[in-house]
């Protein structure tokens, strides 16, 4: 069991966070794994070919299958705007010793490969380690980094929305199944003991590639983390709709621009988001969502530096009775 002391102040400190190294460091133990859960099999079969590009040998002695995952790999995630350079950095100048006892500890009972053992003894393992998960990252994941993003703003809203609603408790609640919340205390099932004093803060790390599981950071490098699963992954990895044709009628009723986008707001965009998608120019994008929000069709909300939208749950209705008027016309 892993307990995180609570006080009043607590709240004032608690913080979200993006962590493109923790994206990076699940999705290479999902493919260590050998088994992809269907959820992410869109993602693998789009970036199985990439990896071949990778040294897969040297990631896999950082991550090894089937056993724990270094700590340090967990760091350095301070706000929703956290670069994985800034993240990789840290991982760089990790102090060798600590380096070796983590993967010493990643390994134990798994049994230890020759790649992971050079990694092991060599003085600059930190930095070799660096190198390669930065070369991973820019082949497998940066190119799908605003669609991860789009499920981790939305999950963020939701949270802020539940926070509001009914404080800390609503907020946590439903973060994960081996998570409780107490008046004074967040209490986490683990094969781990731990007692930390949250009074520092808190950080509060969706997560898409952690899923199923929840992740918690001690506190290495300042607040301890939680590392969860984002809401809505389910849908992430669906292939993009094609625009309405124009005799689609929900183009017929709000013209073929505005149905593609709603169609492309299936998960949370900005305007420059949806004007690279569909090919129409920002200040065109931004006044179809004007009207679009105006017509309850579209919701936004700031998410640090940016504006995002989605469509509202009317707006999905009418997509999907859209669609199944073009079906059982075609049938």
């Amino acid at each position: 069991m892993i307990q995180l002391r609570l006080s009043p102040a607590v709240l004032a400190r608690t913080r979200f966070a993006y962590s493109p190294l923790a994206e990076a460091v699940k999705s290479l133990y999902l493919v260590h794994s050998g088994t992809i859960h269907p959820l992410h099999r869109g993602w693998y079969d789009r970036v199985r070919g990439d990896l071949r590009r990778v040294d897969s040998d040297l990631l896999r002695g950082l991550v090894p299958p089937g056993g724990h995952i270094a700590e340090f790999l967990f760091v350095g995630a301070t706000s929703i705007e956290t670069a994985i350079e800034d993240q990789l950095d840290l991982v760089a100048k990790w102090p060798a010793e600590h380096f070796r006892s983590e993967l010493e500890r990643a390994w134990h009972g798994v049994g230890v490969t020759p790649a992971a053992r050079r990694l092991l003894e060599d003085p600059a393992a930190p930095q070799r380690a660096a190198v390669e998960l930065e070369r991973y990252w820019e082949q497998v994941l940066a190119p799908y980094w605003p669609r991860l993003r789009s499920i981790l703003d939305a999950d963020v809203a939701y949270r802020l929305d539940r926070l509001a609603r009914g404080g800390i408790g609503a907020l946590l609640s439903d973060l994960h199944p081996s998570l409780q919340v107490t008046d004074d205390a967040i209490k986490v099932t683990s094969l781990t003991d731990g007692d930390i004093d949250a009074d520092g803060g808190l950080t509060l790390v969706p997560c898409v590639f952690v899923w199923p599981r929840l992740w918690v950071e001690l506190g290495l490098l300042g607040q301890p983390s939680l590392t969860y699963g984002a809401r809505g992954i389910g849908t992430l990895w669906e292939g993009r709709s094609t625009g309405p044709d124009r005799e689609d009628t929900l183009g017929e009723l709000l013209g073929r621009s505005r149905a593609e986008i709603l169609v492309g707001l299936r998960l949370p965009r900005s305007t420059t988001d949806l004007a690279q998608e569909i090919g129409l120019t920002p200040a065109t994008v931004s006044s179809h969502l004007s009207t679009l929000r105006r017509s309850g069709l579209v919701t936004c909300w700031r998410s640090g530096r940016r504006v995002l939208y989605q469509r509202t749950a009317l707006a999905s209705m009418m997509i999907s009775a859209s669609t199944d008027d073009l079906a059982e016309a075609s049938g």
